[in-house]
């Protein structure tokens, strides 16, 4: 069986410098001493003795995820990216929690963490504060918070990272332009998330900048007791039936995600409107299912593989460093273009209110 001798061996470093990279020590050692010792864990398969190394250290090689469903596939498709850089570039395993957006369920389960040893955390979208995070930080809890955003306090110590939701908005408000829409809308939930506020704050002001701020509306979901992002597609198909009766209704609609953009161009079918002849549909995510939608979704992809690397690598170096000041990085979004979105047809354009709506889909 490898030990950790074999590797400071191979490496060529002591074994205090095996140790420091595997407790996340980074500012102890050279970059190049760094990268020696993670090639020989990776040459002779090392695999630490996790129960010994919480009896040494307090803590355990392990990171926590929290979500808030991963019934959504986009939050799927994160954990897998954050499993593979915490597993590949430092060494960690990830706990994997859904939260719901219940900021009580979160503080139960970073105590949980807490108890069996993990000292890092990332926590995707809590609803509208972060106040309920400084009892874990206090702690000693190190917590990277994705997809919300700073508040620009200098004594915080939590960092962030996103992808620049004004700008993904803007991006789909400008390509539903350049096509010729002067009708839009923004299909959202009613719960808010900072995120999808942001997304709301750039439909706006892309809309104004295109001038067409007298042709735009903001059209909510109700969510109602009980729901979230596992339902996000029954709320968008639900929606599909007060756009089909509007007068003037939207020739071009940007959804806030890409599970509501799809459950919207299924209602607006069942409807009897076609996508993207009767209205154009753009998504925000870019999950792997959107190229087989039928049409395949229009939509703004979010990096989700550079975030969780970033996310992974604050956390530890949180971990080393807890009196770092609070960082906050932006990632920037890009359109990915397919067949839900084409010029508006001179009848799309003079759209008259469809009697019919759609039904909701058997299970």
């Amino acid at each position: 069986m490898t030990t950790i001798q074999d590797v400071a061996a191979l490496a060529g470093v002591s074994v205090s410098s095996v140790s420091n990279v595997l407790n996340g020590r980074t500012d102890r050692l050279s970059r190049d001493t760094y990268q020696r010792v993670e090639d020989a864990i990776r040459e002779l398969g090392y695999r630490p003795n996790l129960v010994a190394r919480q009896l040494k250290t307090g803590h355990a090689p392990l990171i926590g995820l929290l979500v808030p469903s991963t019934a959504n596939p986009m939050f799927g498709e994160l954990a897998v990216h954050v499993e593979a850089a915490a597993r590949d570039a430092h060494g960690y395993r990830v706990l994997l929690g859904n939260t719901h957006r219940d900021r009580e369920q979160e503080s139960r389960t970073f105590q949980d963490l807490m108890a069996l040893g993990v000292r890092g955390v990332i926590l995707a979208s809590s609803r509208t504060d972060e106040d309920h995070l400084e009892a874990a930080i206090a702690r000693g809890l190190a917590v990277v918070s994705y997809d919300r955003g700073g508040d620009g306090d200098a004594r915080s110590r939590i960092d962030h990272v996103s992808p620049d939701n004004r700008l993904a908005s803007r991006l789909a408000v400008q390509h539903l332009a350049a096509h010729g829409h002067r009708r839009l809308a923004l299909a959202t939930p009613d719960i808010k998330t900072v995120s999808r506020s942001l997304k709301r704050d750039g439909f706006l002001e892309a809309a104004r900048d295109a001038g067409l701020a007298d042709g735009v509306r903001v059209i909510e979901g109700a969510t109602g007791p009980g729901y979230g992002d596992s339902h996000l597609a029954d709320v968008g198909y639900a929606m599909a039936g007060r756009i089909a009766a509007m007068k003037d209704r939207p020739t071009g609609i940007i959804a806030i995600n890409d599970m509501m953009a799809l459950g919207l161009m299924a209602g607006l079918r069942q409807a009897g409107l076609a996508v993207p002849g009767d209205v154009s549909v753009i998504g925000m995510d870019n999950l792997v299912m959107t190229a087989y939608a039928n049409p395949p979704l229009t939509t703004v992809e979010m990096p989700s593989a550079q975030m969780a690397q970033a996310m992974v690598a604050m956390v530890v170096e949180r971990l080393a460093q807890p009196e770092l000041p609070a960082r906050e990085v932006l990632f920037q979004p890009r359109l990915i273009e397919r067949q839900s979105v084409a010029s508006p047809t001179p009848a799309a354009a003079s759209a008259r209110p469809r009697a019919r709506s759609p039904r909701k889909p058997h299970a």
